[in-house]
């Protein structure tokens, strides 16, 4: 059977009402489109797991899809607040759980690992261990010394979004990397969007390039522009101004349903929402060719 399908396929097999998601992505490859597509499910009471929100968790928990969320960072990135968020949290209204960067890997490491939790050193953020009852000490069996402890992390689904994949969910990815390969591993299942299918024989040649191994993989969507407004290395742009844009909008609820009945209801896919942007869009977001030096891998 093959693992190609639609994102909408996937996301309503895939994610159900009350899962653990992991979106991941770290200020680039984020999957706005799944995440678009699960709000046009309209998917409930969903724990958004993420080390950097950004405006994907944003929008979702605006259109009123999360019960919690776990994160490391939370803001629009050099920008401001997350407003939606924060405002949620502040009423009481939405669950939460804080970690250090570190301590949010360390959570997808264990998870990953099949361990119970991992032992981490003592960061600056120590506060966050009155904050998060999760976060734990333990006396170290071999100096005595205190170790904080993080719980493991096995989101029930993560999103991950690449460059180019084959069809059995074999991936590579390139640029900044974030916490997708661990934030996979943890996962008891994993959406892969990607922005081109290539023959195996494309993945076969550059081994190291994938992060993501097609065994671990459920499904696989082509879903070229699905970062928008993050970027994907080598093919668009990050779009600087709809950051910008976006907290503005979140500053007014009106503004907010007013963005969402347009740009996400009301277009059935990442295809029509590209197209709806247009061509100045198009033209400002394009990359120069930049390709690596070749490898060579010689015989075997």
């Amino acid at each position: 059977m093959t693992k190609l399908t639609s994102l909408s396929e996937a996301i309503s097999k895939y994610v159900q009402d009350g899962d653990t998601l992991y979106a991941a992505g770290f200020t680039h490859l984020i999957p706005f489109a799944a995440g678009h597509e699960i709000i046009r499910q309209r998917k409930r009471d969903l724990v958004l797991a993420r080390a950097t929100p950004d405006l994907i968790y944003d929008q979702m928990v605006a259109a009123g899809c999360a019960r919690k969320v776990i994160f490391s960072y939370m803001g629009n990135p050099g920008v401001g607040s997350l407003r939606l968020v924060r405002a949620e949290i502040e009423a009481g209204r939405l669950d939460w759980e804080e970690y250090s960067h570190f301590g949010m890997i360390s959570r997808l490491q264990a998870g990953a690992a099949g361990l119970p939790f991992m032992p981490m050193n003592q960061t600056a953020a120590t506060d966050l261990e009155q904050a998060n009852p999760l976060i734990r000490r333990v006396t170290d069996p071999y100096s005595g010394n205190d170790v904080i402890v993080v719980p493991a992390l096995n989101p029930d689904v993560a999103i991950v979004h690449v460059q180019r994949a084959d069809r059995d969910g074999n991936a590579h990815l390139w640029g900044i990397i974030g916490e997708q390969k661990e934030s996979a591993f943890a996962a008891k299942k994993v959406i892969l969007t990607t922005e081109e299918i290539v023959d195996e024989a494309v993945i076969r040649s550059d081994p190291n390039r994938t992060l993501i191994p097609g065994f671990i993989v459920s499904a696989v969507c082509h879903v070229p522009y699905a970062s928008h407004p993050s970027y994907a290395q080598g093919c668009y742009d990050r779009d600087n101004e709809f950051y910008l844009e976006w907290d503005k909008i979140s500053a007014d609820a009106q503004a907010v349903r007013a963005y969402l009945d347009e740009w996400v209801y009301g277009v059935k896919d990442r295809h029509e929402y590209w197209q709806k942007l247009g061509p100045e869009v198009h033209g400002r977001l394009q990359v120069k060719p930049r390709p690596s030096a070749p490898v060579n891998y010689g015989n075997y």
